[in-house]
């Protein structure tokens, strides 16, 4: 964790008061799902995008129960801010573990079941803000660099299975 926390205090010498009010903000976005969640459902009410929708509705459940009911219990990782107590949150201290990011499977699991899905643009500014976010739990230290790369391999992997079964459950019921 030495290097991990080196690395979050060398990021926090470049905090500005723009970075401070509005990185907050974007993490936000972040919280429990719920612009990936909104997409969901705007995606599932339109019938042109109701498969992508699906999809993601699928990936969505897939990263939960991975990533916040499994992983994150299983490492039981500290968070950065309980080792170095001297950093001054922005934002509410997270109750739940660290490792993985939740905030990031979420984000890079939504950008990997678009792709999956043929979403031939959609899922590229969805995996900016994916990558966005995953920053902000950086910035505001209450993730470790490895905890945001765990998050992109879980959400990429719940995003391919969302898609693999859904997949799967079509061709089931074409049979």
């Amino acid at each position: 964790m030495g290097i991990e926390i080196q690395i979050l205090d060398f990021l926090q010498n470049f905090r500005t008061p723009a970075g401070d009010a509005v990185i907050p903000l974007i993490t936000k976005l972040g919280d429990k799902g719920i612009i990936w969640i909104l997409l969901a459902a705007v995606l599932l009410l339109i019938p042109k995008t109701r498969r992508t929708g699906v999809i993601l509705t699928a990936a969505l459940c897939v990263d939960l129960i991975l990533c916040n009911g499994i992983l994150k219990n299983l490492f039981a990782r500290v968070r950065p801010f309980d080792v170095n107590t001297s950093v001054q949150l922005l934002i509410p201290k997270p109750a739940d573990f660290s490792f993985p990011s939740g905030h990031t499977a979420a984000s890079f699991s939504s950008a990997a079941a678009l792709f999956f899905a043929g979403e031939k643009k959609l899922w590229k500014p969805v995996l900016a803000l994916a990558v966005v976010i995953a920053f902000t739990r950086l910035y505001l230290y209450v993730h470790y660099p490895t905890d945001i790369l765990g998050g992109m391999a879980v959400g990429t992997a719940a995003g391919y299975l969302g898609f693999w079964i859904i997949t799967k459950w079509e061709n089931r019921n074409l049979q």
